[in-house]
């Protein structure tokens, strides 16, 4: 198997909606995202699929490693030797692989957020970052299209986090600040049992008003000039955008479910944005 025909593997087994739409892509840029996409799930499930933390903390420090070979030109795993190739050529900086990486070490290190301060800063690591590189793989001609690239992997990120609220809790990661908890009077343990309140409703709605903001921010500042480039990421804003509202029309019921769209919901959105845009 050749280092590209393990990236596609690695991301058609992902099973993300988002890599439906890598399909439509000019061959270099597909080739590029994919191996961009197979790096973000190798070190993603280093974190979620190892429970000793210490081989996962040992794991991420051999991706460091592997970020420094990509970059020296001497990568040893199939995704770093397709990485390679692209990071030249779409200007996928060493900083910022290793920013993503510092992301997943978050949370093997600081399992809570005291505020929204220190979530933005987890939220930039494994999401807006993410949302950077892949604008600059899809193509730009506006700077400003990096400042929409930030706010949207903003946007993913937060629909993420009050999606999974129940999920993730039950893995022992909170990523609701803690300073919010308090003042909308919902604890750790509500979350552990599942407990909906009142309480927890305002709070999930107040999350859901900040991501909320993202989105539309996020959108206002893609140029027109870059929109068409910028369809894989528009797709995805479409789709998680969806689940958004589908998680407030059923009244933020996150603790003991994982709501999410039909395959055909997804596709349906996916055709439409990316025909219309």
């Amino acid at each position: 198997m050749t280092p590209d025909e393990y990236c596609q593997d690695r991301t058609a087994k992902s099973g993300s909606s988002f890599t439906a739409s890598f399909r439509f892509l000019p061959p270099e840029r597909r080739r590029a995202i994919t191996a961009f996409y197979a790096f973000c799930r190798e070190v993603d499930d280093v974190v979620d699929e190892t429970p000793d933390m210490v081989q996962a903390a040992t794991q991420l420090t051999w991706w460091r490693e592997e970020v420094e070979r990509i970059a020296s030109g001497t990568p040893e795993h199939p995704v770093g030797k397709a990485l390679q190739v692209s990071a030249r050529q779409f200007k996928i900086s060493r900083e910022h692989l290793l920013e993503i990486i510092d992301g997943m070490e978050m949370d093997l290190q600081q399992r809570r957020c005291a505020n929204f301060k220190e979530l933005q800063l987890y939220c930039y690591r494994v999401a807006s970052v993410v949302g950077l590189v892949a604008a600059e793989i899809f193509g730009m001609q506006d700077e400003q299209t990096k400042q929409y690239a930030l706010d949207l992997g903003m946007a993913f990120q937060l629909t993420n986090i009050i999606r999974d609220v129940g999920e993730d809790a039950q893995r022992g990661r909170i990523y609701l600040p803690i300073d919010e908890l308090e003042q909308f009077g919902v604890s750790t343990d509500d979350l552990l049992a599942g407990r909906y309140s009142e309480p927890f409703t305002a709070l999930m709605r107040f999350q859901a008003e900040r991501a909320e903001e993202y989105y539309v921010k996020a959108l206002a500042e893609l140029p027109a000039i870059d929109r068409k480039a910028q369809r894989p990421g528009l797709v995805m804003a479409a789709v998680y955008h969806a689940v958004l509202k589908k998680i407030q029309q059923e009244n933020f019921r996150v603790l003991d479910q994982r709501i999410s769209l039909s395959s055909f919901q997804k596709l349906w959105l996916a055709w439409k944005t990316w025909t219309f845009t």
